[in-house]
């Protein structure tokens, strides 16, 4: 398996995904090594929309074509 070293993290950064990796019982390398490969599947996957085609695809069509709408929405009246 391959190594990798990160410089230049801000001690905040660090200081939270200490904390985080502590509330879900893990060693800070786990919890990034997590999120690192989470990241990963995440982007090769195609993200929610290619995952919601590729599942309903089928019931659907393959001619879904959604347009989105570009009016301005009025904005909320509070009293």
């Amino acid at each position: 398996m391959a190594n990798m070293t990160v410089r230049n993290l801000p001690d905040e950064i660090h200081d939270r995904l200490r904390a985080q990796a502590n509330s879900n019982k893990r060693s800070l390398e786990a919890e990034v090594r997590s999120i690192l490969m989470q990241s990963a599947i995440a982007s090769s996957d195609g993200g929610f929309g290619h995952r919601i085609r590729e599942r309903y695809g089928r019931y659907l069509g393959d001619d879904l074509s959604v347009e989105r709408d570009q009016t301005m929405s009025q904005p909320g009246l509070f009293d």
